[in-house]
């Protein structure tokens, strides 16, 4: 469920001393995602917003935000994934749902950071690969013959991002934990 917030002492975020002030778009987003325990920050009192999300956290993030559903795989194909890890289950689960399929046979990569076309890519399979209405875009810097033209398309649509200006999406910055949680929120709380 979406979140309200007035920047005040009942604000979900308070206790991190970098959570963007009540006034930026980042701000409710990253209270959502508290409220329903989507992330818990870096530390107890950072969220560290703008610092790039890797591979494991948002994996995590979409476990999290659909419940945290047990894999049924027993098999992890990856050798950097360890089980103690806090994000063995969700990369597990994002696996056997074809939500990613790890940089190579046996690597996830956990620690590397995303860009802004992965996570919307991975956010798009997630969803099932829904095929948007437009069959063209407005950015100049996505080509037609990207693996993630069809998840930028989708997501524009879908009011998930609306690109860092009116003729570019940036596929290739890394995406910000912040970013990250907003298109999540825009998604699930919209």
């Amino acid at each position: 469920p979406a979140v309200a917030c007035d920047g005040g002492d009942t604000c979900p975020g308070k206790h991190f001393t970098d959570e963007p002030t009540i006034d930026s778009w980042a701000h409710i987003p990253i209270d959502w995602a508290v409220v329903n325990k989507i992330t818990f920050g870096m530390t107890p009192t950072t969220f560290c917003p703008d610092e790039p999300c890797t591979r494991a956290q948002f994996v995590t993030f979409l476990w999290r935000t659909m419940g945290q559903p047990e894999p049924t795989i027993t098999e992890n194909p990856f050798k950097d994934v360890a089980e103690d890890t806090y994000y063995y289950k969700a990369i597990l689960w994002a696996y056997e749902n074809k939500i990613t399929d790890g940089t190579s046979a046996t690597t996830f990569d956990p620690g590397l950071n995303c860009s802004r076309a992965q996570i919307v890519t991975l956010l798009w399979r997630m969803e099932g690969c829904e095929k948007p209405a437009a069959e063209e875009s407005a950015f100049t810097d996505i080509r037609s013959d990207a693996y993630y033209f069809t998840a930028v398309l989708w997501a524009v649509e879908k009011g998930i991002t609306e690109g860092t200006s009116e003729t570019t999406f940036s596929p290739n910055d890394f995406c910000t934990r912040a970013q990250c949680l907003a298109f999540l929120y825009r998604e699930f709380a919209k």
